[in-house]
């Protein structure tokens, strides 16, 4: 039974790692769109009024992205809290640090710091 529950906490944290990285990935390309919609404007020699609705679209993504982030961080607090729910204690990618989602293995922490 404790096999079970550490294989499915395995796949819903590489899942959660995914998401995670998914979201400041597209935190990412979003603001760098943003952040070249005028200087493509200014090196094409166009009016400021070209393409300001775009930009105006562009910019009122990136708050959006910004809430998803904070209910992602707060969907793995919660999900921590699910693994002494459940049976499990501590578990942890291994290594100090970020938790990258390229590592696999989840495996029970010895010492809670």
């Amino acid at each position: 039974m404790h096999k079970r529950r550490y294989e499915a906490a395995e796949r819903v944290a590489t899942r959660l790692f995914e998401a995670e990285t998914a979201i400041d990935e597209a935190i990412t390309r979003v603001a760098q769109l943003t952040a070249i919609l005028p200087q493509a404007r200014q090196d094409a020699r166009l009016s400021a009024v070209v393409g300001q609705e775009a930009l105006e679209s562009a910019v009122a993504i990136l708050p959006a992205l910004a809430q998803a982030r904070q209910q992602i961080v707060n969907t793995h607090a919660k999900l921590d809290g699910v693994k002494g729910q459940v049976g499990l204690g501590p578990v942890s990618f291994g290594g100090s640090g970020g938790k990258p989602p390229e590592q696999t293995g989840l495996h029970a922490v010895e010492d809670v710091a």
